[in-house]
């Protein structure tokens, strides 16, 4: 009996974790920054596989399976919302690197630095897909319209991000080159996302189907990737000069700039006179930015491996603490409109 009661509580626990937006990946990506920090070898070492190939490889099975599931009539059927597009797209592209780049002259020249270059790939990046669907369904928006957008978002980052990264990179010690950094994202994404949409007709059910199957291997290959990230971060002891406080200073930077451009939506979305359900959806799929296209966008964006774990915490604390947040305003929301 006393048992029985456990396993209850221990399923509360659960499912009130997964209505904040703690979930098992998430547990999972503070193992692995764990686990490189114990065995950094791991990650480093070539023999007897080298994680870093398998992970790139990953990469480019991810966007194939991206392009796969996207229905070009779905696309089609959401164009007629033009303006809540407009501000979702301005919001993800040009409202989040506007409200970073300011902030360089601050950093430049100090230890945080890379944080900075970090917040900025940051802002770089586009909006979640499926996140984003998810808490505008919880919170009553337009669906069709937050497909749309997480999705064109996701092929405009493609062109965009490495374009606004090209500023500070081609100037660092990154070894820089955009003719090759394209020509590795044509190769590593775009292709495959191209080769997949083609393929949409013959296989696209068979990937809806098995679309749990694919979000589990996508989120494999991220914990893969942050793995050997972390792992050739901490051999080099790029960490060194960090401490606790610093990390909890940039996860307070990170929850204020999402409240910062939630805020600012808000204002735009109220003044541009939208109604609750595009408003909603202007909200979630303007303010939140993509995990999945961070981690593996890294792998082509910096060649030099020894910085990538410090580049991505800001994207990793951002993820963390815009899915409790996102979830708690989407609950407070369906309550709201009784949901």
């Amino acid at each position: 009996m006393k048992q029985t009661q456990q396993v209850k509580e221990a399923r509360k626990a659960v499912g009130l974790a997964a209505r904040v937006g703690i979930d098992w990946f998430l547990l999972a990506l503070v193992a692995m920054i764990l686990f490189a920090y114990l065995w950094p070898e791991g990650g480093v070492d070539r023999e007897p596989v080298a994680l870093g190939d398998l992970a790139t490889y990953g990469v480019s099975v991810i966007f194939f399976f991206y392009g796969l599931r996207l229905s070009p009539e779905q696309l089609r059927s959401g164009l007629s919302s033009w303006r809540l597009h407009l501000v979702v797209q301005l919001s993800t592209f040009l409202l989040f690197p506007l409200l970073i780049l300011p902030l360089h002259p601050y950093f430049e020249g100090t230890k945080a630095e890379l944080l900075w270059l970090g917040t900025f790939y940051l802002a770089a990046l586009p909006s979640t897909v499926s996140s984003s669907v998810v808490m505008v369904s919880i919170a009553g928006g337009n669906i069709p319209a937050a497909i749309f957008n997480a999705s064109i978002s996701s092929l405009v980052g493609v062109l965009l991000t490495p374009l606004w990264m090209g500023l500070f990179l081609t100037a660092s010690t990154e070894s820089f080159d955009l003719s090759s950094i394209m020509g590795k994202l044509v190769l590593q994404v775009i292709l495959p996302v191209a080769l997949g949409i083609l393929l949409h007709k013959r296989w696209g059910a068979f990937a809806e189907r098995n679309r749990k199957q694919l979000r589990y291997f996508d989120q494999v290959v991220i914990l893969l990737i942050v793995y050997t990230s972390f792992c050739t971060s901490f051999a080099r002891n790029m960490f060194r000069g960090y401490s606790l406080a610093d990390i909890a200073t940039l996860g307070a930077a990170m929850i204020s700039l999402f409240f910062l451009v939630y805020g600012l939506i808000y204002a735009i979305s109220r003044l541009l006179g939208f109604n609750p359900a595009d408003r909603i959806t202007a909200l979630f799929c303007g303010s939140k930015k993509s995990l999945v296209h961070g981690t593996v966008m890294s792998k082509v964006l910096f060649p030099n491996a020894t910085t990538v774990g410090i580049i991505l915490l800001p994207i990793m604390l951002y993820h963390a603490l815009q899915l409790l947040a996102a979830s708690i305003i989407a609950q407070a929301a369906a309550r709201k409109t009784g949901r």
